[in-house]
């Protein structure tokens, strides 16, 4: 029911802007014959109706997922280009006022007819169409580009009580698979090789290895199980992997696919943690590596339990977490488990739009999660949020690239 209000409401808005954008834009051209209106208005109007009907459509009737995310997309693009030019036509609409009440209070001149090659509000309008296609090209260029656009972003992180045999070592991170959402098996494809190309010794996958269902790893369970590293790889699920999103025929339905997505796990061979930790040898010295469930601050679930995740790790002089909703780091390990040394997470996408470079980082989603993107220090405790590997609802990035993160344990 919430994606539907959700939809709902969007979608009433979005009339509201059509009819103010319509009306503008043929208030602007009068010479326009009769016919050129008429099709004007047909493919105006037939284009915002396709688009509601889709969406709507596509909540509830099971459709391809391909042909979901294209209606959905241009939903959203349209959406958010009409957004932008609003405030455009509140501008001349305000100025008009203005002109208005003053001709209301100051006695009436003779008015000087004067040819004028472009009116003010035509020149508003045209403003408008210029800075709406800003964004309408932004998101179009994030699905052609940015979808599949991974980098390799590197980090050196130190322990003070790192063992010296674990010193240099190499630890790969991707999260927030989301196979589901994936439309070009060639390119997902070569991401995995760029991460086997950096040869770690071990390597973390921080959940959301779906969208909800267990059968969308179909045609991508024999790229993700190329990830492989000598110290093995160890994962964990996110808020996703539990198929709350999505409607089932029953409970033990939804609690099948849970179990049918840890066989997905194992077959890939990965060692999932769930409330549960591994002992990580080389050559005698061991740290740990623990992970739980899903537990996220607010309306996530929080089915992890670091009680049973820390059991028998005391004697560990490193410990590793994975945990895939960063709120967790902050609202209960660093409270309540200071014998974590560093956290590892996802979940957050970075919202797949934002701005990142050396001098500035910023995103939408930093309004919602305190840790988004990047390393972050508390004391000697740690955390590293992943922004993701793939994409959910919008087909693509922009400023905020998928990422496969390539960390050298140092002594420090």
């Amino acid at each position: 029911m919430g994606r539907i209000f959700a939809l709902a409401v969007i979608t009433l808005l979005l009339l509201v802007f059509d009819v103010y954008i319509y009306n503008a834009i043929v208030g602007i051209y009068p010479k326009w014959s009769a016919k050129k209106k008429r099709n004007f208005k047909f493919i105006w109007w037939g284009y915002t109706i396709f688009l509601i009907v889709g969406a709507f459509l596509s909540i509830f009737i099971d459709m391809k997922l391909g042909i979901r995310a294209i209606l959905l997309v241009a939903f959203f693009i349209t959406f958010v280009t009409k957004f932008f030019f609003i405030p455009i036509l509140l501008i001349d609409d305000f100025r008009r006022l203005l002109v208005w009440s003053k001709r209301k209070v100051t006695p009436k001149k003779e008015i000087v007819a004067t040819k004028s090659p472009i009116s003010r509000s035509e020149f508003l309008v045209k403003s408008g169409m210029a800075v709406a296609a800003i964004p309408f090209a932004s998101l179009t260029w994030g699905i052609v580009s940015g979808a599949y656009d991974y980098r390799v972003r590197r980090q050196t992180i130190y322990f003070k009580n790192l063992p010296k045999e674990f010193d240099g070592i190499r630890l790969g991170q991707i999260s927030d698979i989301h196979s589901g959402s994936f439309y070009n098996h060639n390119a997902v494809k070569g991401g995995v090789e760029m991460l086997m190309k950096e040869k770690p010794d071990f390597i973390f996958f921080t959940g959301d290895l779906v969208n909800g269902r267990a059968n969308e790893m179909r045609d991508y369970q024999d790229v993700f199980s190329k990830v492989k590293a000598p110290l093995g790889v160890y994962s964990t699920f996110g808020n996703h992997d539990y198929g709350l999103y999505e409607k089932w025929p029953s409970e033990a339905a939804r609690l099948k696919n849970i179990e049918d997505l840890k066989k997905v796990h194992e077959i890939m061979g990965y060692d999932l943690l769930m409330n549960e930790n591994r002992r990580l040898k080389v050559d005698g010295a061991e740290i740990g590596v623990l992970g739980i469930e899903n537990w996220g601050a607010g309306r996530f679930p929080k089915f992890g339990k670091m009680e049973e995740a820390v059991k028998n790790t005391d004697d560990l002089p490193v410990k590793l977490l994975l945990s895939h909703d960063p709120s967790h780091w902050r609202a209960e390990v660093l409270p309540k488990y200071p014998q974590i040394d560093m956290s590892f997470a996802g979940h957050t996408h970075g919202a797949q739009f934002g701005i990142e470079s050396k001098y500035l980082k910023w995103s939408p989603v930093e309004y919602i999660y305190n840790e988004w993107d990047g390393l972050y220090h508390d004391g000697d405790h740690q955390l590293y949020v992943n922004v993701g590997y793939g994409f959910l609802g919008y087909p693509g990035r922009v400023g905020i690239l998928p990422e496969i993160t390539i960390f050298e344990l140092r002594k420090g």
